[in-house]
């Protein structure tokens, strides 16, 4: 038995990166997954294959998190598909960098779009049916620079802080439900994404990081089985930070 045999979760944007492994992670402790991305190309086909191979129920879901009627239709899928939405992972998410001052309104707009009101599109679907089985864990991939800003970052800085605060309210709204709602703030995480930086780059953040070296996507999926499972029962509305220390 693991800590998750016989939920059901959903992970957004789970075809690659953070979202996979906290995919995979669940699936290795029993969890059933459903999970979504904007397009189930190769990377989600193998990413179904994979979480297949450990003998759970799972399916991928092509679906604009971002759009408030697909994420209702797809929600109501997934529960037709899997019977109960047990967990609920927020991680869709994209950056479009740039300072305040070259921004472009599409830049703000895109990134508060995916990061941020895929969330809303997602809890408003999910905690109907949450509230009913009167259980749930939902979970926000926030980030470091939700806390503490970023400079070049506003639009995904405000989107991570948005998360936040939308984890903190949802907590004292469903509490009483039996519904749990948290936020992980990652570090700097090594990712596809940050693969592509300079090894120069890599070597002055992780000076910056206490225990010297960058997160992996598996840190990050520890600690979201935590806060899935009832080994965390009694945690809602916390902000958990995993980034080797680098802001405290």
């Amino acid at each position: 038995m693991g800590l998750l045999t016989g939920k059901t979760a959903i992970v957004t944007g789970a075809a690659r990166g953070i979202g996979k492994a906290i995919a995979l992670k669940f699936a290795s402790e029993g969890a059933n997954i459903a999970f979504t991305d904007l397009v189930i190309d190769e990377n989600g086909q193998n990413t179904e294959k994979e979480i297949a191979a450990l003998g759970v129920k799972v399916k991928g879901y092509a679906s604009n998190a971002a759009n408030f009627e697909d994420t209702e239709k797809v929600v109501n899928q997934i529960k037709e598909d899997f019977g109960s939405i047990d967990i609920l992972v927020n991680n869709a998410g994209i950056t479009k960098d740039g300072l305040m001052m070259r921004m472009s309104e599409a830049q703000w707009d895109a990134v508060i779009a995916v990061n941020l009101k895929s969330a809303f599109n997602f809890i408003h679907a999910c905690t109907p049916i949450m509230m009913r089985q009167k259980s749930g864990s939902i979970i926000n991939m926030a980030s470091v620079v939700g806390v503490h800003g970023n400079a070049g970052q506003c639009n995904y800085s405000a989107s991570k802080a948005g998360m936040i605060g939308l984890a903190k309210s949802i907590a004292q709204e469903l509490g009483s439900r039996g519904i749990r709602a948290n936020a992980i703030a990652p570090g700097f995480i090594i990712t596809d994404m940050t693969a592509k930086l300079s090894d120069e780059v890599k070597t002055e953040w992780a000076k910056k990081i206490p225990l010297r070296r960058g997160g992996t996507p598996e840190d990050v999926a520890d600690v979201a089985t935590f806060l899935a499972s009832d080994m965390s029962s009694y945690i809602s509305g916390q902000v958990i930070q995993v980034d080797g220390g680098m802001n405290m």
